[in-house]
């Protein structure tokens, strides 16, 4: 084994590490100013965001490219694109309906909703998948479940007794 292949480019350790730091203490910065929604997976704009700004953070770190000056920049742009787009969801429901997919309503009752089930292009195993994950032991134990916006799936279940949920918690749910 060469270990000229694991020593070699140690001169730009320093440079790693500086880099590393100062992208770290950039992402605490920006986060405190834009507040901790700029990682909350609510919306599926939220997720896309997240996943670009932890991408811009690996490349930056990684390989040096983007730099860290135009990693700094681009991160920036991320977080203020999000707290405007934000902003603009709050002020214009218009705004909130083209940015933000509609959750869709599986089950309800301990019934299969199978015509919501193939537009949203959710397979009958995905879905007992996140049923046992939510430890549901009966179909007639599912009150809802709910595609969310953001691709989660949220399980509304009793153990045993029949309740009815409140209107609230499906509110814009496409039934």
């Amino acid at each position: 084994m060469k270990l000229d292949h694991f020593l070699k480019n140690l001169s730009y350790l320093p440079e790693v590490f500086i880099g590393t730091l100062v992208v770290f203490l950039l992402v605490v910065v920006y986060t405190r100013i834009f507040g901790l929604k700029s990682f909350s997976k609510m919306t599926g704009f939220d997720f896309v965001i997240t996943v670009a700004i932890g991408n811009i953070i690996g490349m930056t770190v990684n390989t040096g490219n983007p730099s860290i000056l135009t990693g700094a920049a681009l991160l920036l742009m991320l977080y203020a694109v999000n707290y405007f787009i934000t902003y603009l969801r709050h002020k214009s429901s218009n705004v909130e309906k083209v940015v933000d997919n509609t959750p869709i309503l599986l089950m309800r009752k301990g019934e299969i909703l199978t015509d919501n089930m193939k537009r949203a292009r959710v397979t009958e195993s995905e879905l007992q998948s996140k049923l046992r994950e939510a430890n549901v032991l009966q179909l007639e134990q599912v009150m809802a479940v709910v595609l969310e916006t953001t691709g989660d799936v949220s399980v509304l279940h009793t153990d045993g007794e029949q309740v009815d949920i409140e209107d609230y918690l499906l509110q814009g749910v496409k039934s």
